[in-house]
């Protein structure tokens, strides 16, 4: 069997990792195989790093004694599920063991460990030092012993056993549990905060502007400043600002003089339900196209401005808990699995059709990749297919949901030369909340 850092390991829970050595040795006299965690067997080696004879062996009754065995201890051990293994380090090789889910005591047998130690590191072709034989019987849970000893390394880790703490008792091993789950949590609920603070700009949303919908997380990528202050502005200010992005968005447009457009944006200011055609989207898309009246305008799609990447949360320090990166480990130290878990970046996403429709939205990015992988720049949209789902946005029951949308439809609307409205909605948010 082959070993690395002088450790082989019995497992019956492969969804848990190996406990830290001292873990494994905590409240034993012997030392050579730990068994203070339940479920788990830590097994030393003489050799560092190589090849071992190794032998198991299940019995129904207490097996005699060979006397080649230069060093022995005993332990007792129960398995947790139905399934136990021994394990190579860092899980490199596993062989079923077919153990029963009853109590056992385990013999741990050695020879030549001091030449294994010396050897340190066994190559290809070189002769055997070291070998172990590990026998299970079942029988009542008992003490730890130390059965034979004669060689310095098997003394040296007796000793190590020895000068251990007291392990702690299942209560305190649930409590250091709960305490662990509980770290985790929080650090999970702080990187979810994390990332949501970037997403909404560098502050949290309400509840509100978490449930509203529509276009949103559009808006908050032109103005986040915008978004939080339209939240807190209070409905009758929504209601001024959705009415404003409607009309500026029309007259960009150039459907200000357009008797239809006009009679729907009085019917805006005033209150009231849309007028026909707005009362049927097919019938207002069919009016659009068909209305000669209606400018062909367009302009080039409105880009937001760049942002860095998200860059996730650095895991915080909890105290009494040290993070182990998943490669790392040190001599003699403990095995570690599912560290180490990364963290994906927010990346926005683009609609793979970017032509203007009428309930289209545009403005994803400062490029995007056309099949043929080539970046491009900016398409120019038609604005009067923008002008008017800012109209009908106004027009939503919810006013925040009414003047978001509206703005969002406004800014595609103006393009490239959004930011002048903007500079105005935020202007007439600010009279509007001091009047």
């Amino acid at each position: 069997m082959h070993v690395h850092y002088g450790q082989i390991y019995v497992e019956s829970d492969p969804d848990n990792a190996v406990p830290d050595l001292s873990e494994a040795f905590a409240g034993q006299s012997a030392g050579l195989c730990g068994a203070a965690v339940p479920g788990v067997l830590w097994l030393i080696t003489g050799l560092h790093t190589g090849n071992v004879g190794f032998v198991v062996e299940v019995h129904d009754e207490d097996p005699p004694l060979d006397p080649v065995w230069e060093d022995v201890v005993e332990v007792s051990f129960r398995p947790v599920s139905e399934r136990t293994s021994l394990v190579q380090w860092a899980g490199e090789a596993v062989w079923d063991l077919n153990l029963a889910r009853t109590d056992y005591r385990v013999r741990y047998c050695a020879q030549r460990m001091d030449e294994g130690r010396k050897l340190d590191t066994r190559v290809s072709g070189e002769p055997q030092a070291d070998s172990y034989l590990l026998q299970f019987w079942p029988a009542p849970p008992r003490a730890d012993l130390v059965v034979r000893q004669t060689s310095q390394n098997a003394a040296y880790w007796h000793r190590y056993a020895r000068e251990l703490p007291p392990p702690p008792t299942p209560e305190q091993r649930a409590e250091t549990e709960r305490l662990a789950r509980q770290a985790e949590e929080r650090a999970a609920e702080e990187r979810r905060l994390h990332r949501e603070r970037w997403e909404w700009g560098g502050r949290l949303p309400s509840e509100g502007l978490r449930g509203v919908g529509g276009n949103v997380r559009g808006l908050l990528r032109f103005d986040s400043d915008l978004v939080h202050a339209l939240d807190t502005a209070g409905s009758e200010v929504q209601r001024a600002v959705a009415s404003l992005a409607a009309r500026r968005a029309c007259e960009v447009a150039g459907l200000i003089g357009v008797s239809w457009v006009a009679q729907a944006l009085t019917a805006l200011t005033e209150r009231r339900p849309l007028p026909p055609p707005f009362d049927d989207t097919a019938r207002m898309w069919e009016t659009l196209r068909s209305d000669p009246q209606v400018p062909r305008r367009s302009v080039l799609e409105a880009v937001p401005p760049e942002r860095p990447p998200y860059r996730p949360q650095t895991p915080p320090a909890v105290a009494g808990w040290t993070w182990f990166p998943a490669a790392e480990s040190g001599d003699n130290g403990p095995r570690r699995r599912g560290l180490g878990r990364a963290l994906g970046a927010y990346v926005p996403t683009v609609a793979a059709d970017r032509r203007p429709t009428p309930t289209g939205s545009v403005g994803h990015g400062a490029t995007t990749v056309q099949a043929s992988g080539t970046p491009r720049g900016p398409e120019r949209i038609s604005q009067p297919h923008f002008a008017l789902p800012a109209v009908l946005a106004a027009a939503e029951p919810d006013p925040l949901k009414a003047a978001l949308d509206a703005v969002w439809h406004a800014v595609n609307t103006y393009g490239d030369h959004y930011p002048e409205l903007l500079e105005e909605i935020r202007s007439a948010c600010a009279d509007e909340v001091e009047e």
